[in-house]
């Protein structure tokens, strides 16, 4: 080894130092940058932050240099940017330790819910855009629920999976099997775009307009990669509808697509348009609102993007109930808003009248259960019911086989808790419906169970008031002994004000709540009539309160009772029927059939 002299001299001594003192400033300036910029004594920023969560980071900034405050979930996010918090996710699950409320936030973005009190473990969510995926996905899920799950795994109202029990030290293990399947969770709960849900018979069904699975599955991957869409102040939902048979309640999302024929001579030329509707959420009493603008199908990825980006600049980060696109079109006006977008897109979007619109053809409300004929010659898609939206293990490696044996390979879920197996041969659908059978499931489109809703209820759920799954099957085996209907009647059952079931547009639309009993109280639920969707779209009115749960099937038995003797023909529906009378009307006809 040698003996020279290894010191330094004053001159590297001073590079070094400054180059040192620089890497630090550096540093700090990222760090102070991901939390919002570096703050002056006064509380203003003195740098710009910069990066893909700028854009968040700078609608929060504007609020606190206002005088404001950020609601929590907008300060967890700012003291720890939810996509950054891996590590710790993992660190959590290796000591099997249950988060804190902030990271039972955070842990949301990569699809895990903390559900305690409800159950003393995780849910998690998936992504599935267009709700379709292959047999081989759908058997591993199953593996997955039977491996870290409970054994189960419920459809749910966004065309999606979700499965439960999930202890904390298998929460990552779950994480990074779903990803090996070709799935993924990330974004499917709190301030994010949801599950992007199109028509279930996209590219099989012989009345669409336009096949939403394209442009579905475009929306979901541009999600995934650009991270500045994971800055929302509140969740947000997008819905593709293709003008199929089976409805997507897109006009119930912040942004619907509705596949249109637009005629010539308006301005555009004649074609299959995209219709973009805004501001939807039926739980704070608004459908999506009309802004006369049609897209070309292969822009929609763009426009959804600019209307987004619009949102995160401008949503309140103060109150979560306010918090929704729905409040930024209240407080702008849509003409205000669109022109924010149009500025955001850098042209203008195209619009024309309601009269340049053809009809949409109408939907089928039997056409999600049952076997029903595909565009593609002597093929079929046969729905299942699923009660309640709930499949064992053993009923969903059932299912998959049935999809991989009789059809061609793709379970597609619906926004109505069930699923469509397609590609069925003329010759093979009746051993599919048989196969189907043997696991305990029906295709029979039941007038109850074809339209019954119930979102997780108090067992999963610590928002929710009532066992809602239960007490919807309750419904189904009290009112199928006794009531012959011939006509679906949509009964929803939502455990919450967050109203995951969607009651508002239901038939029949019931709130779960707590009544009391003396010095108890005990599951009930408020009751809604004549709610309605698509051009039928319209809040439920509310017809009783605090009825108990135990007391609700007889309830629900003598309103359709009442409607099948007291409606004008076989053709009028329950809808009709509810909208022709006053509620006070309605509840005197209804009390009228308890004496007869």
């Amino acid at each position: 080894m040698s003996d020279r002299n290894t010191d330094f001299s004053n001159e590297q001594k001073r590079y070094l130092e400054g180059y040192m003192s620089g890497l630090q400033v550096g540093r700090a300036v990222q760090s102070l940058n991901a939390l919002g910029g570096a703050k002056t004594s006064a509380g203003k920023p003195v740098s710009e932050p910069t990066g893909p969560d700028a854009l968040a980071i700078k609608a929060q900034d504007r609020v606190l240099a206002a005088g404001g405050k950020l609601s929590d979930p907008e300060k967890f996010k700012r003291e720890l940017n939810p996509l950054d918090a891996y590590e710790k996710l993992k660190e959590q699950a290796h000591n099997n330790e249950a988060p804190k409320p902030a990271d039972n936030f955070r842990w949301r973005f990569h699809g895990l819910f903390y559900v305690a009190p409800a159950q003393a473990s995780y849910m998690c969510r998936l992504r599935i855009p267009n709700g379709i995926l292959k047999y081989w996905q759908f058997a591993g899920l199953a593996d997955l629920a039977q491996r870290y799950g409970g054994g189960y795994a419920h459809a749910t109202t966004r065309a999606n999976i979700q499965i439960r029990e999930i202890e904390p030290r298998n929460a990552v293990l779950m994480l990074e099997e779903l990803q090996m399947l070709g799935l993924c969770s990330r974004g499917s709960g709190a301030d994010n775009i949801r599950n992007v849900t199109g028509t279930p018979t996209a590219g099989i069904d012989p009345q669409e307009l336009i096949d939403t699975r394209p442009y579905a599955r475009d929306w979901h991957f541009h999600i995934l990669n650009e991270r500045a869409l994971y800055g929302l102040p509140r969740k947000f939902n997008v819905g593709f509808d293709g003008a199929g048979r089976i409805p997507v309640l897109e006009d119930t999302n912040d942004i619907g697509f509705q596949a249109v024929v637009v005629k010539d001579g308006f301005g555009v030329e004649g074609g299959v348009y995209f219709r973009l509707v805004l501001g939807g959420i039926t739980g704070h009493h608004d459908f999506a609102r009309e802004t006369g603008i049609v897209l070309k199908p292969e822009e929609a990825t763009l426009v959804a993007d600019a209307v987004v980006r619009v949102y995160i600049e401008n949503g309140n980060r103060s109150d979560r109930n306010k918090a929704r696109l729905k409040y930024v079109l209240d407080a702008w006006g849509m003409e205000k808003f669109i022109a924010a977008v149009e500025q955001q897109l850098g042209r203008a979007l195209s619009k024309v009248p309601p009269e340049a619109l053809a009809a949409r053809p109408a939907f089928d409300r039997f056409a999600h259960i049952g076997v029903h004929k595909q565009k593609q010659e002597a093929l079929n898609w046969i729905g299942v019911s699923l009660p309640v939206g709930r499949m064992s293990v053993a009923q969903m490696h059932g299912l998959a086989q049935v999809a991989r044996d009789f059809g061609d390979g793709d379970l597609r879920l619906t926004v109505w808790q069930n699923l469509l197996i397609s590609g069925v041969a003329d010759a093979h659908a009746a051993a599919a419906e048989q196969a189907i059978a043997a696991l305990g499931l029906s295709t029979a489109a039941s007038s109850i169970r074809t339209g019954l809703v119930a979102c997780t209820g108090n067992v999963g759920c610590k928002f929710a008031a009532s066992d809602t799954k239960r007490h919807a099957e309750e419904i189904a085996q009290w009112c199928e002994a006794r009531v012959g209907l011939d006509t679906p009647v949509n009964i929803h059952l939502t455990g919450c004000h967050h109203s995951c079931a969607q009651h508002y547009i239901s038939d029949i639309g019931l709130l779960a709540c707590k009544v009391e009993e003396g010095e108890e109280q005990i599951e009930g639920y408020h009751v809604y009539i004549g709610g309605g969707f698509g051009p039928n779209a319209a809040l439920g009115r509310e017809i009783y309160r605090d009825v108990r749960a135990d007391e609700l099937p007889p309830v629900i038995e003598r309103m359709l009772r009442c409607y099948l003797a007291q409606r004008t023909s076989g053709d009028e529906t329950f809808l009709s029927f509810a909208r022709r009378h006053e509620v006070t009307a309605l509840k005197a006809m209804f009390e009228s059939e308890l004496v007869t």
